[in-house]
């Protein structure tokens, strides 16, 4: 082992006190409201100072990664050590979920406070009382599965494999519902959601009313939520009004050519498709939330 001296020692630990607070911040929104940021944070500071007391850099690991493990460790123990419930309010409460799970599946809904009390033979009082123990106590699991680190088990915000998938998925059609709406439409609709042109403009363009523009534009998400919800999502689709009508027919010519034309873009290259709109997507977003019934 290679000591370090003390000099070194502080300034490891002045280093990495954010250190201390990140893992505490990541705690508190894992565990309940009564449970105290300050005792957190206090048992965090002595691991670190125990951790930079301890470190051996001959041995490879950082001690970013050394002390983050340290720190977590004492956390989860103070985290355990304010776990006051009795081990007979714990085997109370194992009961008590025991009944009602039982309860639930014989009378095929939730049982009552009273049925549950009449089964165990307690009273309604003493249930509250134990499900108040319980709910004070709990502290949730930080551990997740075994050998789970806490970055594992916390929620993340970044989209998985199959959301990005159907998002990208969403746009194609997106991009080729448009690309297939009849001329006004689809200026209406470049021009309101993905350019957010001002409707006065729009309509000096077209040369017709605001009013028109307005008109226009319900038209056409009319057209691209039938086109998206036939590809994704064919039980949103609405019958029509006059099946082998005029606007019947034209409905199933738009939705044949805009599938079309997404079957010939998926031969291309995602970024080439992906890329027709704005990069951060949000203006197809825009037009998918203003339809309504869009699938998904």
């Amino acid at each position: 082992m290679a000591p370090i001296t003390l000099r070194q020692q502080d300034e490891l630990i002045t280093s990495h006190v954010a250190l201390v607070g990140h893992i505490v911040r990541e705690t508190m929104t894992r565990v309940p409201s009564h449970v105290s940021r300050d005792d957190l944070t206090s048992a965090g500071l002595t691991a670190l100072v125990q951790a930079a007391q301890s470190f051996d850099k001959d041995r490879g690991v950082p001690f970013t990664r050394y002390a983050a493990r340290r720190v977590r460790g004492a956390i989860l123990d103070e985290l355990r050590s304010v776990d006051w419930a009795s081990r007979s309010v714990r085997r109370r409460a194992r009961d008590l979920e025991e009944t009602r799970g039982r309860l639930a599946a014989t009378l095929g809904r939730p049982a009552t406070s009273d049925e549950v009390a009449s089964a165990v033979g307690l009273s309604v009082a003493e249930i509250e009382s134990n499900d108040d123990d319980i709910a004070r106590a709990q502290v949730l699991s930080l551990q997740g599965a075994a050998g789970a680190t806490l970055e594992e088990t916390l929620v993340s915000e970044t989209a998985t494999p199959e959301d990005a998938l159907e998002h990208t998925e969403r746009l194609q059609y997106l991009v080729a519902a448009v690309a297939e709406l009849p001329h006004r439409q689809r200026v209406v609709v470049e021009g309101y959601f993905f350019a957010e042109r001002p409707m006065a403009e729009i309509a000096a363009e077209l040369g017709v009313s605001e009013s028109r523009i307005s008109q226009i534009r319900a038209e056409a998400l009319v057209q691209l939520r039938d086109a998206m919800n036939h590809a994704l999502a064919p039980e949103l689709l609405q019958p029509a009004a006059r099946p082998g009508g005029c606007a019947a027919r034209r409905r199933e010519q738009y939705v044949a050519a805009v599938m079309a034309r997404h079957s010939a873009d998926t031969g291309r290259a995602t970024d080439r498709r992906v890329l027709a709109f704005p990069p951060a997507a949000t203006a197809p977003r825009r037009a998918a939330e203003n339809s309504s019934g869009l699938a998904g």
